[in-house]
């Protein structure tokens, strides 16, 4: 079986609650995620400009600002020293390979390409095509601090 496969059946079982595992302390769904980047400003207007999620709130001595959609929050952290910060690589680094966003239709993810594609701080590693495949459909970038994001249409949600 392809690993593009097993990561479509894994994200099938997970939206279904069907692992039947126990879960002897109660740990539930992601709460929020925090991102460490380099331009604060710019990476809160890709998501509230962009993406419309809502600023709601932040601490200005950190300084960080967390933003939300009705699904989740990201609080973003301004790194100490952008000019010297070491950029994420994700095949040598341990940490955050990537974020993967739900979106709610085929329709909305070819909306959002199109709405960034030609943006100079973001940068498309691919444009919407097939999870291995199909129909699941995805597209990878990497916002203005450099953060990799997936925005994923599970295949569920596609008409076929």
């Amino acid at each position: 079986m392809g690993r593009f496969f097993k990561i479509i059946c894994l994200s099938f079982i997970l939206s279904q609650g069907a692992l039947g595992q126990d879960n002897p302390y109660g740990t539930e769904g992601l709460n929020h995620i925090g991102l460490a980047v380099t331009k604060l400003d710019e990476s809160v207007s890709f998501f509230v400009d962009v993406l419309g999620w809502q600023e709601v709130g932040g601490e200005p001595d950190y300084p960080s600002v967390f933003v939300a959609n009705d699904q989740m929050m990201v609080t973003l952290w301004q790194v100490e020293d952008p000019e010297t910060a070491t950029p994420f690589h994700r095949r040598k680094n341990v940490g955050l390979h990537h974020l993967a966003i739900t979106v709610e239709s085929l329709e909305k993810l070819h909306a959002l390409h199109s709405r960034i594609k030609d943006m100079e701080n973001i940068r498309i590693e691919f444009p919407p095509e097939f999870l291995g495949p199909g129909p699941t459909t995805h597209m990878m970038v990497y916002e203005p601090s450099g953060i990799r994001l997936e925005f994923i249409v599970p295949g569920s949600r596609i008409k076929q």
